[in-house]
């Protein structure tokens, strides 16, 4: 992939355009749905900064995911929910081909000095430097898995791995993005990291994802300790807790619904 990608391009204030790079891992002619998770961070941050200053951050990121989404240009639009000066409740609608495709609702809460009672965090991962590059090019197509480059610390074994995982694509051409945006546009990467069985016999496809956050992250490495778990009835969960480079920031988790490909 190209070191001057990009995921999306603006067209106007609310409307977007895919390139290629978001070709997804279930079907190339569909998008992948992690770089859309960090537009949608992007839209609320610009929403806000639109607003004015407010002293609160993003604490919570739950994203469903309604239907598939095409290669061809869709809507984002922010709302209001519930207001408040320490806490609020934002949604995010985005539109495609005359439809919800996705509905994220975010919640940002007052920020405020807690580093004399900060702990609990998980150990942190070892960095990135030193590790050496795997490909998921040969489990997963798509532009978006080639877009990435992930380095395991040790073997990506079937329902554990912990890696990291970046991206020379920019989010959005032209613009800059935040630290939060960048990386929890990669989160979505996980359910595919360290499958149970091969994409070729399963699907396993996840629903939704919900971000749990106790710092702001930064710099361009995410950190993925995942497990993956498949129950009897066709129903999974993804889990992953998430790491910068300067230690553990929060928690995510993946629905899944589970079927043969043979179906």
């Amino acid at each position: 992939m190209s070191a001057t990608a990009n995921y999306f391009f603006r067209l106007d204030e609310h409307r977007y355009r895919p390139t290629p790079a978001i070709g997804g891992a279930w079907s190339t002619s569909e998008q992948h749905i992690s770089p859309m998770n960090g537009l949608i961070v992007h839209a609320v941050e610009r929403y806000c900064a639109e607003r004015g200053p407010d002293g609160m951050a993003i604490s919570r990121i739950s994203v469903d995911i309604l239907g598939v989404i095409g290669l061809e240009p869709f809507g984002v639009a922010v709302e209001e929910l519930r207001p408040g000066r320490t806490i609020e409740l934002l949604e995010v609608v985005v539109t495609a081909a005359g439809r919800a495709a996705v509905r994220a609702r975010v919640w940002r809460a007052i920020v405020q000095d807690t580093a004399s009672v900060a702990g609990g965090e998980r150990r942190a991962l070892e960095g990135p430097e030193r590790l050496e590059p795997v490909a998921l090019t040969g489990v997963w197509p798509g532009g978006y898995i080639e877009s990435l480059e992930v380095r395991p610390l040790g073997a990506l074994e079937p329902g554990r791995a912990a890696a990291w995982v970046t991206t020379s694509a920019a989010l959005v051409a032209g613009e800059p993005v935040s630290g939060l945006a960048r990386l929890i546009g990669l989160v979505d990467s996980a359910n595919g990291l360290c499958v149970r069985e091969r994409p070729e016999d399963w699907l396993f496809p996840n629903l939704d994802l919900t971000i749990h956050l106790h710092r702001q992250p930064d710099g361009p490495w995410l950190g993925l300790d995942t497990t993956v778990v498949f129950g009897p009835g066709g129903h999974g969960v993804t889990a992953s807790a998430l790491h910068d480079e300067s230690g553990h920031f929060g928690y995510a988790q993946q629905t899944l619904t589970i079927r043969p490909r043979s179906e």
